[in-house]
């Protein structure tokens, strides 16, 4: 691996080829390449050293890292980042992730394409600041008021950190929504070989950019589907940004009917595409009696398990969840009505096992194997639970 403060030839920033890397640098790394060069972050424990490599990299290419006075300036910051033409990012952990929430509502609300890296730490509260878990999932998806939707995403590993970094970009691009990726602690510090490809080898969504004449522009389309194309500010055109309920043009517009259409439209740009955006990587699901439903480093820990119930002779498929907002409400109610079981284990008290207990709607048994974290789970016990669901 190239010393790190060698200047890369390579426009994007990257050095190409293999690498070995932790997941927070990955992480960096995908983001250069996927064209953001704005990093507006303040340092919390496990993330700090994603920050810390953006900063390093990003005056090789042109990019700004910016030192915020807190989390809740750096996702505001972001805003106005985008705004002003640039694919932007942060990464943050729990009590951070908290305090960003009600700029994430704003994101959302003026559909402002971002991206979000969240290295999971034990918590509430200060929590445990080493130490891995799985607790923010759910806040990922309702953490900020009101209806709308966003689009997270699971990496298990340092590679997929990288990948999910350009997916993560393209996912925001292509939809005008906050992409939240969902580390933590274990896969944020975890040292493997990464695959850099070339450059031109990368599919990197470039902003969908307004091509009409200069003066009045209309930032928003509340059409469903679609979004609007996107201009940037200082380039002669009249817009407004509000997150009040809006028009078109983005101006106040505060009526019942309004607020109707603008947030149907953040709801459903999302779940018509739904099938499009969805990601999951199965295992032996045909004809299994028993599936294991997991992520991120759970689902590291899951095969261990897995492999041995398959040895005793048990019928168990795997189900990995790349992509957790958007839930894959479809697969699970197929699933559910073909297994006797579904084990969900993730670091957490039972957070995304609610889903699939609500998607599986009483077909079959689900079992939550859980504990608060601080450490991933011992295979033996993740192994008992299938035993005992196979019954």
């Amino acid at each position: 691996m190239p010393a790190r403060n060698t200047v890369a030839a390579d426009p994007k920033g990257v050095d190409s080829g293999a690498h070995f890397m932790d997941g927070d640098h990955a992480l960096a790394e995908g983001a250069l390449a996927a064209g953001c060069r704005f990093f507006a972050g303040y340092p919390i424990t496990p993330s700090t050293e994603t920050a810390e490599r953006f900063a390093e990299r990003c005056p090789a290419v042109g990019g700004l890292f910016i030192q915020m006075e807190d989390e809740i300036a750096s996702a505001t910051a972001l805003i106005g980042g985008a705004w002003g033409g640039q694919k932007v990012m942060t990464v943050t952990s729990g009590p951070g992730f908290s305090l960003m929430m009600e700029t994430i509502g704003l994101a959302a609300t003026t559909e402002t394409p971002l991206v979000i890296a969240d290295v999971q730490r034990g918590g509430p509260s200060t929590g445990l600041p080493t130490l891995t878990a799985q607790q923010d999932m759910m806040q990922a998806r309702w953490g900020s008021h009101g209806d709308y939707r966003i689009i997270a995403l699971v990496p298990d590993s340092p590679q997929e950190c990288f990948d999910l970094a350009i997916e993560a970009f393209n996912l925001s691009e292509i939809y005008r929504v906050p992409v939240f990726i969902m580390t933590d602690e274990t896969v944020g510090h975890m040292h493997e070989k990464v695959v850099i490809p070339e450059a031109e080898e990368i599919r990197v969504v470039e902003r969908n950019w307004y091509q009409g004449p200069k003066g009045e522009y209309r930032p928003y389309r509340f059409t469903g589907r679609d979004v609007a194309p996107m201009v940037k500010a200082g380039d002669g055109h009249r817009f407004h940004i509000t997150g009040l309920t809006h028009d078109e043009r983005g101006y106040p517009a505060l009526t019942a009917e309004q607020n109707d259409k603008v947030v149907r439209h953040l709801i459903e740009k999302i779940d018509s595409n739904a099938e499009s955006i969805i990601r999951v990587e199965e295992d032996g699901i045909e004809g299994a009696d028993v599936v294991v439903l997991s992520y991120g480093i759970t689902s590291r820990i899951a095969i261990r398990a897995v492999q041995e119930a398959r040895q005793a002779g048990l019928k168990v498929g795997v189900l990995r969840l790349i992509t957790v907002w958007p839930f894959c409400e479809k697969k699970i109610r197929e699933l559910a009505g073909k297994v006797k079981a579904i084990v969900v284990p993730e670091i957490n008290y039972g957070q995304m096992v609610l889903e699939v207990e609500r998607c599986a709607a009483g077909q079959c048994k689900v079992v939550s194997v859980n504990h608060c974290g601080g450490a991933v789970h011992d295979p033996e016990v993740i192994l008992a639970a299938i035993q005992e669901a196979a019954k």
